[in-house]
Formats: C-alpha cells, structure tokens, sequence
C-alpha cells in the first residue's frame, strides 16, 4: 500500500499542498479530482520526488520513501504517466519500453504489454511521432509498467482523446487493478473516475476535503460536483 501522511510541498516560498493525507491500496483505484489548480498533480510530483516534500511521509508496504531520489521512487515500485505523455519521439515503440524496463523484467514483460496493448504490437517499429494521441497514451502507460511497478500514478491520460480510446483506458485501468496494481488517477473525466474508481479523494486548496466512494459518488455525487468542481 502506497500511504501518504501530512504531506506539505509547493514551489519556491508558494506551498500548494497543506497537508495530505491518503492511501493507495493494491488491486485498487484511487482518485483525486478536484478544481484546477487544487494541487492534484502538485500531489502526484511530490510522490515520486519531482517536488521536495517540506514535510509528511510517504510510504510503499512500510518503506520509507521521504525525500528520496526519484530513480529510487521509481525502483521500489512506483511509476509515474504524466499529463501530455511525454513518450521519446523520435525512438521506436520497442525503444521506448526498453529504455526503462527493469533487466531482467519480472512482472511486465515485453509480451505481456505487447498482450495488453495490441495497437502497439501492430506499430512496434513506428516511431512514437508517427502515433495517434490514444497510441501514445497506451505507450506511455507501457512505458511506466516496464519498471515493474506496485502503484502505477495517471495524471489526466484520457485528455484529448476520443470517447472510444477513453473506453479502452478504463479497461485497461480495470485489467490493471484486476491484477493487484494500486492506480493512483487524477482525472477530470468523471464518467470514466466514477466507474473505475474505488475511493474518489476531492481535493480544495491543497488539501483532502472530502472521501466518498465510487458508488457513493455514481449514487450522491452531485452534492460534491456542486459543492467542490463547479466554477
């Protein structure tokens, strides 16, 4: 379990983030939504050592992750797809696994994210430029898999893309849970939150304000959109 505890950051002298409080449990899906500018992503950058934590603790199945190096982050188990994919343009879809698939891989092979995303079976020797926006997405989850992660974190994967391409990411975000990953999501597409989601966290201003469900919030959740998301 991913467990996060008090945890304060920001940039420069701005703190963002006031105390947050959250857990990630394997096979499960957590969510944080929220207004723009509430300190999600801010949240998910702290995690995996992009930003300083000022204070709190993070945890992985009781390891001690405060203030460690991201490629330390990175090898206790926690994988990281940021909002705008970020995939190598110019490298291969093969090449962009390779890169960072931890030797020998023990969990997420090759063939078995090649099983799992078979459009890039298909395009396994396309340049990841020549791909569509749902392709590189898929390769940019591929791409955080090959470390053989425990918590996979999604920052916003399914922006931009078409209804259809959004259908396939939340199968695979189930197929992925189904699995015993712990999925950490921030996402703005609530249809997709509230149907993967086991626990949907609602930040405000840097905080943790409210926990409900996600059938709670597929039952209830216009309070929360009225209360929290509407501008």
């Amino acid at each position: 379990m991913l467990r996060i505890e008090g945890l304060e950051a920001g940039y420069g002298s701005g703190k963002v983030l006031f105390g947050v409080d959250l857990d990630a449990p394997a096979g499960q899906v957590t969510a944080i939504i929220g207004r723009n500018g509430v300190g999600k992503t801010t949240t998910l950058k702290a995690i995996l050592g992009f930003l300083s934590a000022t204070a709190g603790r993070i945890s992985l199945d009781g390891q001690e992750l405060s203030r460690k190096q991201v490629h330390e982050v990175v090898r206790a188990g926690i994988g990281y797809v940021p909002e705008g994919r970020q995939i190598f343009p110019a490298l291969t879809v093969l090449e962009n696994l390779r890169v960072g698939q931890r030797r020998p891989p023990q969990v997420w092979t090759e063939e078995r994210l090649l099983e799992l995303f078979p459009n890039l079976r298909e395009r396994a020797q396309n340049p990841g430029r020549a791909l569509s926006g749902g392709e590189q997405q898929m390769l940019a989850i591929a791409r955080a898999l090959v470390t053989d992660v425990k918590v996979l974190m999604l920052d916003e994967p399914t922006q931009g893309l078409a209804p259809k391409v959004v259908d396939q990411i939340g199968d695979v975000i189930r197929r992925l849970k189904a699995e015993g990953v712990a999925v950490l999501l921030v996402e703005q597409n609530l249809n997709l939150t509230e149907n993967v989601a086991d626990r949907i966290l609602v930040m405000s201003k840097g905080r943790v304000v409210e926990t409900v469900t996600g059938e709670g919030f597929r039952t209830n959740g216009e309070e929360i959109r009225h209360r929290w998301l509407t501008i």
